[in-house]
């Protein structure tokens, strides 16, 4: 392998949605830093079965006002 070109691998921490805290190795951030996950496999539906609309960024927000004028309510289907 060549010298310097790799990124720097240190231990981190990240905090799942539950507030349980998992050290891991990774080239993210610094060594110490902790990263505090949003959607983790206690929380996606991928895993839980359960799905829920998460509005990041209001996206869906900016969706329906502008699609608000087509008449279609919400929960209806076409």
């Amino acid at each position: 392998m060549k010298k310097g070109i790799h990124p720097d691998y240190h231990e981190i921490t990240y905090v799942m949605t539950d507030g349980k805290e998992v050290k891991t190795r990774s080239t993210w951030g610094k060594a110490g830093d902790k990263m505090t996950l949003e959607i983790d496999p206690k929380s996606h539906p991928v895993w839980t079965g359960v799905y829920r609309m998460v509005d990041t960024g209001g996206q869906l927000s900016k969706f329906k006002n502008k699609f608000a004028g087509f008449g279609i309510k919400s929960g209806e289907e076409a």
